[in-house]
């Protein structure tokens, strides 16, 4: 009977002092992150049979059971995932919002300061400061396009540098976790299945690292082991075997990286879409969604700014007499070639309207024979060519033989607008501000013929003679009138119908008369000379600020720029407001896991107490056990 109560204390010592371990565990590890919990499961001894019934024998300890939901962890790490991009995304916009909006170094100044130097040159076209001021306030302009630009490709390159190391650390945690899965595999199979509590913490902690870099989702083995998936289902864990990540340099633009996939000896690039969640998935759905949406429309004001300006200025005529040039260099689209294509066809893209220009890139692919499929990849709108070349959205695309079925290229129409607009004068007196022509009507007349100004068509004709002079005389009865001048074919044409107040247009040039010539009255369209003071072509470039220009003719510099602050500002505000529900919402989540897997110090302070007392009454068991076999022996004595 001693022997009995002495091994019946002896199990109870073990489970209390077992007990106390396991509490003081728990305390230890309350600040631990991802430590889940432990608890001791007790089971009664098997009973010894007797005349008097089963009597007991005492305590097993089953198992140290780690308290853990799968439920409440899994959505745990859903909610991480999402916060985690969404934090990512939130970050990186924000650069660009404070850049695009700040009321000094944004754009909307420097356009604001360069068109009041146009006014100015409007107002004296004669004064050397003034032009000279509306070049020093262009090149402000250019310089601003030029900063905000480099700051958006600093962006990227940081992006770049973010992805390589995120792609570093999602390939450290793939190795720890499948070092992880090993050591519980072997650690399970030595204990007769028992779970290694601490070892499943740690790799689930792992995970949900791993998880806020990008979003995994993990299928549990029959040995213990944990198979990690990523993207569309591909494996980074399967037991002990890791399949890594690449950053690689994207086929169709030297300048970016992407994400590959490789197995084995096998790298394959990934669909960047497909890589949602974690930190990684926010840089790659902030470049693709927001990065490069912004840079393409700063370069279309840019390009659309350039063309509108440089059509008008080149209908004017300078200080010398000379019709006006380009006053900024005309930026130009980027076409680039897969570096997987295996025929030699160069595909070339030029802007012919502007104004049509959508700020989208396209893709472009070839189908064999002659046919191309063009994708604008801001919608994902297809169109099918049976040819080429062919113009879309203001771009004509052309290309050279030589493509081969699956030969793809990417064309960027207003990527480097911004970084390759400049000013392309530098002599204050080349600034076309006068009109190359004026109109006269001779003092001879007799009638009450009035001659307009007249204006310069935006359509010049080949090689038109604009600067020429070319009189109008009118006929007998004056219901005609004969034209006369170099570049008018049959020169000299008479019998032309007079019209009061109808457009006459010869060379380049437009006017109207009206009111009643009689037969001989002469009126002469000739060079504008001595024309220092001439305003006209300054005031037409001066209106150019508020008319629409951008986007299909929707939108002015200024109004297309405001388009784009508004659209980052309100992607900021809103990704901002997401970001802090998620955030608030994963706490929650956490608070409720940890309600069930966490320490709870109290309890544990309540544990010490129970266990410390089962532990001095099996001690005083153990006692009484020791003094009655102390008595049995002396008995036998």
């Amino acid at each position: 009977m001693a022997i009995g109560i002495f091994g019946s204390g002896v199990s109870a010592l073990n489970a209390a002092q077992i007990g106390l371990l396991t509490t003081e565990h728990n305390i230890a590890n309350v600040n631990t992150p991802g430590f889940n919990r432990q608890e001791v499961l007790l089971g009664s001894r098997l009973a010894q049979a007797s005349g008097a019934g089963f009597i007991g024998q005492g305590v097993n300890v089953s198992s140290v059971k780690r308290i853990y939901n799968e439920f409440l962890s899994n959505q745990v790490m859903q909610g991480q995932a999402q916060a985690s991009q969404l934090e990512t995304y939130a970050n990186q916009i924000g650069q660009i919002n404070n850049m695009l909006a700040d009321p000094d170094a944004g754009l909307s100044p420097a356009l604001q300061e360069f068109f009041s130097a146009v006014n100015d040159v409007a107002s004296s076209p004669e004064s050397q400061a003034a032009r000279q001021s509306m070049l020093g306030s262009a090149q402000s302009l250019v310089s601003r396009f030029q900063s905000l630009n480099q700051r958006m490709s600093d962006i990227n390159n940081s992006i770049n540098g973010q992805i390589t190391s995120s792609v570093t650390a999602i390939n450290s945690y793939a190795q720890q976790i499948a070092s992880m899965n090993k050591n519980i595999v072997l650690a399970q199979a030595a204990f007769n299945g028992q779970a290694p509590n601490d070892l499943l913490d740690q790799r689930d902690q792992l995970i949900s690292q791993l998880n806020q870099e990008i979003k995994v989702s993990v299928v549990k083995q029959g040995d213990g082991s944990l198979n990690v998936f990523i993207g569309a289902g591909q494996s980074l864990v399967v037991g002990e075997q890791v399949n890594t990540l690449q950053a690689v340099q994207a086929l169709s633009d030297p300048s970016r990286l992407e994400v590959a996939y490789r197995s084995g000896a096998s790298v394959i690039r990934l669909q960047q879409n497909s890589l949602q969640g974690g930190n990684l998935g926010g840089l790659l759905a902030f470049r693709s969604e927001s990065l490069d949406v912004e840079q393409n429309a700063l370069g279309r004001v840019a390009m659309v700014l350039a063309d509108t300006f440089n059509q008008q200025h080149k209908l004017g005529q300078d200080l010398n007499g000379t019709l006006g040039g380009n006053f900024f260099t005309q930026p130009v689209p980027v076409v680039n070639t897969s570096a997987a294509n295996t025929g030699s066809a160069t595909v070339n893209a030029s802007v012919v309207s502007p104004s049509a220009l959508t700020g989208s890139d396209y893709s472009l692919q070839f189908n064999g024979g002659t046919a191309y499929t063009l994708t604008r990849l801001s919608d994902n709108s297809v169109t099918v060519f049976a040819t080429l070349p062919q113009t879309v959205d203001g771009l004509t695309i052309a290309t050279t033989v030589g493509a081969i079925t699956g030969d793809s290229y990417t064309i960027r129409p207003t990527v480097n607008g911004a970084r390759d607009i400049a000013v392309a004068i530098s002599d204050p007196a080349k600034i076309a501000a006068s009109m190359p022509i004026r109109t006269n009507a001779s003092l001879a007349n007799i009638g009450t013929g009035r001659i307009s100004a007249g204006t310069v068509n935006t359509t010049l004709p080949t090689n038109a003679n604009l600067q020429q002079p070319v009189s109008i005389v009118f006929d007998s009865p004056p219901t005609t009138f004969t034209v006369t001048g170099v570049g008018i074919p049959g020169s000299p044409v008479a019998g032309v119908a007079y019209t009061a107040g109808s457009d006459v247009s010869y060379n380049g040039w437009t006017m109207q008369i009206t009111g009643a010539p009689v037969a001989g009255d002469t009126f002469t369209v000739a060079n504008n000379t001595n024309a220092a003071t001439d305003n006209r072509n300054a005031l037409l470039l001066a209106s150019l600020q508020t008319q629409n220009t951008v986007a299909g003719g929707t939108a002015s510099y200024q109004g297309a720029y405001a388009q784009l602050v508004s659209q980052v500002g309100n992607k900021t505000r809103e990704l901002g407001t997401i970001s802090l529900a998620q955030t608030s919402m994963v706490n929650q989540l956490i608070q409720t896991q940890q309600s069930v897997s966490g320490v709870n110090l109290d309890e544990e302070a309540a544990n010490l107490i129970r266990y410390q007392r089962a532990y001095q009454a099996a001690g005083k068991a153990i006692q009484i056990a020791e003094t009655l076999f102390d008595t049995l022996l002396s008995l036998g004595g």
